[in-house]
């Protein structure tokens, strides 16, 4: 992983010089050469600029992606074994509670039966 990006910052840092190269031969409009072909492209200086920007902020957005994405795998996962554990649990006190003799059964009080004197009903 560490090669990985190693070759980002490698990528980053040539980038970076390509364009002050280019901004340094080309005060006013920008001559940007086609890496793969014979042929440049010509563009105002700001315009290079906001390109170069959106460029760089959807590199760096690739570069945060990874550490991201193991943050969530991370999260899933303990949340995964949470629930595991939690289930061993209450597996666990449901079979101890189930073991156990249970106590002399108290009605509850609502099932409490309260008799009111003929007097003070009317």
């Amino acid at each position: 992983m560490r090669f990985v990006q190693f070759l980002q910052v490698l990528l980053l840092l040539l980038l970076g010089g390509y364009l002050l190269l280019v901004s340094l031969e080309n005060p006013g409009r920008v001559r940007l050469p086609l890496p793969f072909a014979d042929g440049e492209m010509l563009l105002p200086t700001g315009l290079a600029l906001g390109l170069a920007l959106l460029l760089g902020a959807v590199y760096c957005a690739l570069l945060l992606l990874p550490p991201l994405a193991r943050l969530r795998m991370r999260r899933r996962a303990d949340l995964r074994r949470r629930r595991e554990a939690e289930e061993r649990l209450q597996l666990t006190l449901r079979s101890r509670l189930g073991e156990a003799a249970p106590l002399a059964v108290q009605p509850p009080p609502s099932s409490v039966s309260v008799s009111i004197p003929a007097e003070a009903r009317s």
